[in-house]
């Protein structure tokens, strides 16, 4: 009897151990750290996604007042077709090149957006149009949440590969996970890292509409 017990107490304490020593290789770090990743990866591709769902309004008002924009109003709706087909999935974002086709697609719709946006300073009515003034402001919220998403996810993808590069989570990312490094979020277009002000009001007031930009998140 006394030797059944030892030999339960001796599995039970080897059992504890192991668990222990398990814990301190980063077993359970690495996957919370992974799935904060993900986590702040959704909100950024929920944020794109929110941007998306505004540019065939913002289409259609512009178009109304400014048809001769038609180029760059097909130029945007274009590249909005092209960012919203372009999608990866969490597992993915080991992948540099997935990430970076991601990447691209939706700059090139904010590029689009710039210029559809530059243009609309030669039209007057356009700008004082109620629709596109909700528009504005929408945009103006959904670019600062856009920055504010990626910099969160930057962040968590810092936290998860600084983990499972340093001693002792580095032999559970190896051993038990094979864990790979996350793609950061990277600016692909100059000036692609800070939400960009969207003012309709002429370049005085745009340059003085700057320090106002972080109150449009609240849009």
């Amino acid at each position: 009897m006394a030797a059944s017990l030892l030999a339960r107490f001796t599995r039970f304490a080897f059992v504890a151990a192991a668990a222990a020593g398990l814990a301190g290789c980063g077993v359970n770090a690495i996957p919370t750290a992974e799935e904060a990743a993900k986590a702040k990866w959704a909100d950024v591709q929920n944020q794109y996604q929110r941007r998306s769902d505004l540019v065939p309004n913002l289409v259609a008002t512009v178009k109304g007042y400014a048809k001769q924009e038609q180029d760059t109003l097909v130029k945007v709706t274009e590249a909005r077709a092209k960012a919203t087909s372009v999608q990866i999935s969490a597992a993915d974002l080991t992948d540099p090149d997935k990430v970076a086709q991601y990447q691209a697609a939706q700059g090139q719709l904010s590029q689009g957006l710039g210029r559809l946006l530059a243009s609309v300073e030669a039209y007057p009515d356009l700008k004082s149009n109620e629709n596109f003034l909700a528009l504005q402001s929408q945009l103006e919220g959904t670019e600062n949440r856009i920055a504010v998403a990626r910099r969160d996810y930057n962040e968590a993808v810092q936290a998860y590969n600084t983990t499972i590069r340093t001693f002792p989570a580095i032999i559970a990312a190896k051993v038990v996970y094979g864990a790979k490094p996350m793609v950061p979020f990277a600016a692909t277009t100059p000036g692609a890292d800070t939400a960009p002000t969207v003012s309709f009001d002429g370049p005085a007031a745009q340059a003085g509409d700057n320090s106002g930009a972080s109150k449009a998140g609240a849009n």
